[in-house]
């Protein structure tokens, strides 16, 4: 007969992993298997059911659900991390860890009822899709990718947290069948900082009789086909009604922007806003600000509420632009597309998908003004900042706000320590003079930090 195995051979074939590694892969499983007990025994005992004890079981598996991420935390932080064994335990005791935050999760909405305050890590999510999504995915090879990594770490917004019945509702759907008509739902998990969203694996809706876009040298100012647009979530059903402004249609700030021969046609060649006391303009022009930095302006970013018209006015220029938006009210990202320009899905909440110091001019309009919190500004011009490269452009185009908060508004832009090209505040007329408009053209400098 064969002799049984000798488990000393098994330990002696360990120390290719190193004495630390060994330790830690020991204790993890030790710690695995007295887990599992311990959940085990709390199921057998009813406290899962047991009304007196619910508040006792949901502290322990809190208390187990953290030990489990320490317990991979650690490992992955250890130089021995990235071997395919720990890769392969990591993968185990995350999908203990999927068990247990599901029972947690189960418990929370049973008799002992959820936690207040929705935004608690605790709110995990039942819906089968979004447990695939957020889980880690482990290279099949076992071994690590060109970005150093033993798997695929995908992440959903931590405000998806408290919308916990929003995202399910978002996430449930049959895989590869037509995905519901829920884009304003998708908006809406975006604008309340459930962003990013994650990916699914269903196909996005299309308009039924789509019809080939108008040549570029036709599409920039004319209107685009209706057909090509999705009107279920609109007040309007077509874009002669969002360019006529005869009903509450559309996002209030951009009421006109539809009209593209009338109102946009002069923007940003003309000036449209003249204060007649000081004969002083928010208006810039392009010309004037391209002047400033000759032959350098190239690429950039128009973070505003829009059709795209400074984009497609930019582009006479030879400068590329992408314009950043989402649809409140109307379809501003499909009109940008049709206009043969390109749009960029994004919330005011998300960091920009732009790599540091990459961007020639970042402009602003009819979106970053008086409404926005002062901590929230610190963030998005910061962001900004980064992406913007030394020598680079920043156009603040008609801030408003009430003239009780100028100073601290301007305060921030001065935070920066940019240098000031362009500066102007005039009164804003239509407000029984209690705002004032505020232009600038800020160039970034150079900062050799180390």
């Amino acid at each position: 007969m064969p002799k049984p195995p000798n488990p000393l051979a098994k330990f002696g074939a360990c120390r290719g992993f190193g004495k630390f590694f060994f330790i830690v892969g020991t204790f993890g499983i030790f710690f695995s298997i007295a887990t599992m007990w311990k959940f085990y025994s709390l199921s057998i005992s009813g406290t899962f059911c047991s009304n007196g004890g619910g508040s006792d079981s949901r502290e322990t598996l809190d208390a187990v659900i953290q030990k489990l991420k320490l317990e991979i935390e650690e490992i992955a932080n250890t130089p021995s991390g990235r071997s395919s064994s720990s890769a392969n335990y990591i993968v185990f005791l995350a999908d203990i860890l999927g068990l247990v935050e599901s029972a947690r999760s189960s418990l929370g909405s049973g008799a002992g009822g959820r936690r207040s305050g929705g935004g608690d890590a605790v709110e995990y999510f039942l819906i089968e899709e979004i447990r695939k999504y957020v889980k880690v995915k482990p290279n099949r090879l076992g071994k690590q990718n060109f970005m150093g990594a033993n798997g695929t770490f995908t992440s959903i917004g931590h405000a998806c947290f408290a919308m916990k019945e929003e995202l399910e509702r978002y996430m449930d759907y049959d895989v590869g069948d037509v995905c519901n008509d829920d884009w304003r739902l998708g908006q809406r998990l975006m604008v309340h900082g459930c962003d990013p969203l994650p990916r699914r694996r269903c196909f996005a809706r299309a308009p039924k009789l789509y019809r080939r876009p108008l040549p570029i040298s036709k599409s920039m100012w004319r209107l685009p086909d209706d057909r090509n647009v999705r009107w279920s979530h609109y007040r309007c059903k077509n874009f002669t009604c969002l360019a006529s402004n005869t009903t509450r249609k559309g996002f209030f700030k951009c009421a006109d922007c539809f009209n593209l021969t009338t109102h946009e046609w002069p923007r940003w060649v003309k000036p449209v806003y003249i204060d007649q006391i000081s004969n002083m303009t928010v208006d810039f022009l392009v010309p004037e600000v391209l002047a400033i930095k000759p032959g350098e302006i190239r690429i950039g970013l128009d973070f505003s509420i829009g059709t795209g018209t400074f984009a497609a006015r930019m582009r006479e220029f030879d400068v590329t632009i992408v314009s950043a938006t989402i649809n409140l009210g109307a379809p501003f990202s499909e009109t940008i597309a049709l206009r043969g320009l390109v749009p960029l899905y994004l919330s005011i909440n998300q960091r920009l998908p732009f790599f540091d110091n990459t961007l020639d001019l970042i402009h602003t309009t009819r979106f970053l003004d008086g409404w926005i919190d002062f901590v929230l500004l610190d963030f998005v011009l910061y962001d900004w900042d980064r992406v913007l490269r030394p020598g680079g452009l920043l156009w603040i185009d008609s801030f408003f706000c009430s003239k009780e908060d100028l100073e601290d508004y301007l305060g921030a832009f001065k935070m920066l320590r940019y240098r000031k090209h362009k500066w102007v505040v005039i009164p804003k007329v239509d407000k029984d003079d209690k705002e004032v408009f505020f232009s600038a053209v800020l160039e970034k400098p150079p900062r050799p930090f180390r």
